[in-house]
């Protein structure tokens, strides 16, 4: 039944081509977005800011923008004469020792005064050397603008109906699945799964009769001998009347006992799966979906392969600041060496995403005590069925033989005495013989 149910679940939820098409449009737009517009303006904001011509230096010439975002030092009588009119930078209003060019145009010595391609970034400062730094844009930032542009995509469709999202489809995936693994983990019915995941207000909606029977389950199934809570020894009827608030009842008492008697992680996978379907009725909860899935599908299934990227990340980083020591790259590109850094940060970043959801190992003396108690629950089970079987033995072969002897001597006896009885068994032995009588005659 859980396996046919799983099958359908999988089935409507399966990540198909509108959810991938959807998704890869949204990072092609984002991409070209980020490295044509987005990426240029932080980065040459980042870079002026730090090398534009300030204190003493502004009193003595004049530094202007240019249109788009290319910015150069001219004379300081100049200045006034360029500044914030957005004109095109050229050889006449500059005196080269100021530049700074993010533009995607090619600039030529002879009408711009210096020279840099179309698919190059220009920055000329006095605090960066005597050679100007050429940055190559599709080199040093195309993988960033990437991870931008998945990233940003992937969180948009989490708010997108289950149809067409793709991190929708895989949280609504998620959260029924993780019904099925609660089923496996405690061995409860769907019934009892739904009300241990089942959100605060519906529960409270909840009469006490439709719930009782689910919930002395729960309670007689974890029964642990280490009193941890005041609920853990007593009985169900003593602590489960009509006064009882059936939230409080069931986060506190019966999640403190499945937590005592599974572990913490089971507990965990009903509270992830409880807030997960808050995602599922608002999408406003995205939180809540983003760790059921990071924690128990994501975190499970790729925290090694994302280590292992984290170390590829250093070792290309290593092989790249090797190259450029051994003077192989040029200080004035250091484009292979930004793209080396931006991706050993992306790595190590999404190795700390990973290990914020990643739940931790459970102390190994609760891991023991607990296994110890799912023993001793079944050892209990087994001493009982062998009662039972002692019991049914002794009833036939044992101290109650003698006692079923004598009723069955007993029936044989009014059988045999029974006057009816004998008349009837006599009268139809003489017919029989009657009959056997008359055939040997007509025979002969």
């Amino acid at each position: 039944m859980v396996k046919a149910q799983f099958s359908n679940n999988a089935k409507k939820y399966k990540v198909g081509t509108a959810h991938v098409t959807v998704w890869a449009a949204m990072v092609v737009a984002f991409f070209l977005l980020f490295q044509f517009q987005l990426i240029p303006i932080g980065i040459s904001t980042f870079v002026v800011k730090l090398f534009e011509p300030s204190g003493e230096q502004r009193l003595k010439i004049g530094f202007v923008k240019f249109d788009g975002l290319t910015w150069g030092s001219t004379a300081l009588d100049k200045e006034s004469q360029f500044q914030g009119k957005n004109l095109e930078i050229t050889r006449e209003a500059i005196n080269r020792e100021y530049i700074f060019d993010f533009t995607f145009k090619e600039r030529t010595d002879k009408e711009h005064g210096y020279v840099k391609a179309a698919n190059e970034w220009y920055a000329r400062s006095p605090m960066l050397g005597e050679s100007s730094i050429i940055l190559e844009p599709w080199v040093a930032f195309w993988l960033l603008a990437l991870i931008f542009s998945v990233v940003l995509s992937s969180f948009v469709t989490i708010f997108m109906p289950s149809s067409i999202g793709l991190l929708a489809v895989l949280f609504d995936r998620q959260i029924d699945q993780t019904k099925v693994k609660l089923r496996l983990q405690t061995g409860f019915s769907d019934d009892i799964v739904e009300l241990l995941i089942m959100p605060d207000d519906k529960l409270k909606d909840k009469e006490l009769n439709e719930v009782r029977a689910s919930f002395r389950t729960i309670w007689e199934r974890t029964f642990t001998e280490d009193n941890t809570t005041p609920y853990q020894s007593s009985r169900f009827e003593d602590v489960f009347d009509e006064d009882t608030d059936l939230l409080v009842f069931r986060n506190e008492a019966l999640y403190n006992r499945i937590k005592e008697f599974f572990s913490d992680f089971v507990l965990k996978e009903i509270v992830d799966t409880k807030n997960g379907i808050l995602w599922r009725r608002n999408r406003s909860h995205f939180l809540h979906g983003l760790r059921l899935y990071m924690s128990h599908h994501f975190t499970e299934k790729y925290a090694n392969f994302v280590t292992g990227l984290a170390y590829g990340g250093a070792a290309v980083l290593i092989v790249a600041v090797g190259i450029r020591g051994l003077k192989f790259i040029p200080a004035a590109r250091p484009s292979i060496i930004l793209l080396a850094i931006i991706l050993e940060f992306t790595m190590l970043s999404l190795l700390a995403f990973t290990l914020i959801y990643t739940e931790e190992e459970e102390r190994m003396d609760k891991m023991l005590k607990k296994m110890e108690d799912a023993n001793r629950s079944q050892l209990d089970a087994l001493r009982g069925q062998q009662a039972d079987i002692h019991q049914l033995t002794n009833a036939l072969v044992g101290q109650t033989s003698e006692i079923i002897r004598n009723r069955v001597e007993k029936s044989i006896h009014e059988f045999v005495t029974s006057g009816d009885q004998m008349q009837k068994i006599i009268a139809e032995q003489i017919a029989r013989n009657i009959m056997v009588g008359l055939r040997e005659n007509d025979k002969k």
